[in-house]
């Protein structure tokens, strides 16, 4: 395969956009700075983001490269389909239970992160335990990002991975580094536009394809595969609502959730944006549906890529960009790539604020430099990002154990910080030994679970723990269960060591805490 020339020069056109409405962002954020706290306009627009623009930002921060890709690569397994797609229902949820429960006492005390009431509760240092697994969590989710961009335009394309990996973090570094969350506000706009846009001109060709039969047909009837509908096993429902309510809950606890309904110009206006998202992110993920749909219903010995199929290939994890390159006219499926390319940029440019955004206002301001000027938490903030990109693009080079890290970094956000947040907030009462104690009981009962991806056996089998293929796969809602031990131990340990001080059975002196 040659040089994709055209598709080049289109995806150079829409990084140059992306770039210049970020500059622009900078400028115009500088403008609005005056009288204003030069650290807050960098992590959360000043307060001052309107309904309009906290919506795009928002949904762009879910639907990501990994949203679209990995939706239609769900339709498309057979062992999957339809039914496993759980992501928009559970993103969209997490959105409406966030608005609901959680904006109003985050924003009531003026908090910046995610970070500000657990270290309020708990204090600096169990705070800055606490910090760890969201870090790694926003560090390895930007590695995955351009990880998926650069083996899209490797497919297309035809250029080097590791280029494409370059210039995508070298942009994002960039335009983020120079106007904080206006930049990638503003620049959210735009990419949602070119996702929406390039995906559905993308769909009709698709769909009228001659290699590809009928979806409807196909969502119940065998043809080149499985339907496509998919089913749930009863010895997996377990399995599938864990992950929901993985998806659901787990997606709250985030800084680049918080991060979009702090900076809102209300709490009524933040409310709005939290529930409209959800809308958007479910919305979005329809495309994504129907390629995999398409995908699942074409005969690919009619199609230049020929036999044997992408998921007897092993390369099922590429089907969106595999159907626009061959179920779509060229020029069609460079149009799709710019979405792609959208799609990761607007996630990876969250992630990184979000990283920069914690560092500096709860470990540099709060534990490492407590007299810091704003000027110099500005100044932190922006190198942690210069370092945490340049390890995130260098780990995107390993590409298949990055997916893998940033999935069980994603459960232990889930297991260690959504039962400390649920409590910080709803249970100020509890304290830093409960605190303490949930973070190890969680951390123990998670990392003994095991990983199949990552080849880590487990030590604690659940029931309906199975062998297959001779690796162990928990079927038993563990990670979910693992929550709720968490939160129990957060509760009991901290009324226990309150009770033991303040009923004199342990002496005052040693309340260390």
């Amino acid at each position: 395969m040659a040089l994709n020339i055209p598709g080049l020069v289109s995806l150079s056109v829409f990084f140059t956009l992306t770039l210049a409405t970020g500059i622009w962002a900078s400028w115009k954020s500088r403008k609005d700075q005056q009288n204003r706290n030069p650290t807050e306009m960098a992590m959360v627009g000043g307060r001052n983001i309107n309904v309009f623009i906290g919506l795009f930002t928002a949904t762009a921060t879910w639907v990501g490269g990994a949203y679209i890709n990995s939706t239609a690569e769900i339709v498309y397994l057979p062992s999957k389909g339809l039914l496993w797609v759980q992501a928009p229902v559970g993103f969209a949820l997490s959105l409406v239970v966030g608005g609901f429960f959680f904006v109003n006492p985050m924003r009531s005390k003026n908090y910046v992160t995610v970070m500000d009431p657990l270290q309020e509760i708990y204090g600096n240092m169990m705070g800055t335990l606490l910090f760890i697994p969201p870090l790694l969590g926003e560090v390895f989710w930007f590695a995955a990002i351009l990880a998926s961009l650069g083996a899209t335009m490797r497919v297309i394309l035809d250029i080097g991975g590791s280029l494409a990996i370059t210039i995508s973090a070298c942009t994002v570094i960039l335009y983020t580094l120079l106007g904080g969350l206006y930049s990638v506000a503003y620049t959210d706009v735009i990419q949602m536009v070119l996702i929406t846009l390039s995906l559905w001109i993308c769909i009709p060709f698709a769909l009228v394809n001659s290699a590809t039969e009928s979806i409807y047909y196909t969502a119940t009837h065998q043809s080149y595969q499985d339907p496509w509908i998919g089913k749930i096993e009863k010895q997996h429902l377990g399995r599938w609502l864990d992950d929901f309510f993985y998806l659901v809950l787990g997606s709250i606890p985030w800084q680049t959730y918080f991060q979009r309904v702090l900076s809102a110009a209300s709490t009524g206006q933040a409310r709005l944006i939290s529930y409209l998202s959800g809308l958007g992110c479910f919305a979005m993920a329809i495309p994504s549906v129907l390629i995999g749909a398409v995908a699942a219903s074409t005969d690919w010995n009619q199609t230049r890529y020929g036999l044997p199929s992408p998921f007897e290939r092993g390369e099922s994890v590429m089907i969106l960009p595999l159907v626009l390159q061959h179920l779509c006219p060229a020029y069609i499926s460079i149009t799709g790539l710019g979405a792609i390319a959208a799609a990761a940029m607007s996630s990876a440019d969250s992630a990184l604020l979000s990283t920069g955004s914690m560092f500096a206002h709860n470990i540099y301001r709060k534990i490492l430099r407590k007299k810091a000027s704003e000027t110099e938490v500005l100044w932190a903030m922006r190198s942690s990002m210069l370092v945490f990109g340049a390890g995130a693009a260098g780990l995107a080079f390993y590409s298949s154990s990055v997916y893998d890290l940033w999935f069980l970094s994603g459960e232990l956000v889930y297991a260690l910080l959504f039962p400390q947040l649920c409590c910080a907030l709803f249970a100020p009462s509890t304290n830093t030994y409960g605190s303490a104690a949930g973070f190890l009981a969680g951390l123990l009962l998670r990392l003994l679970a095991g990983e199949p991806a990552l080849s880590i056996p487990p030590v604690i089998r659940y029931p309906a723990c199975s062998l297959v293929s001779g690796t162990y796969s928990q079927l038993f809602p563990f990670k979910t269960f693992t929550v709720l031990l968490t939160l129990g131990t957060i509760l009991a340990v901290s009324h226990l060591a309150k009770a033991l001080f303040q009923n004199n059975l342990l002496p005052r002196s040693w309340d260390v805490c």
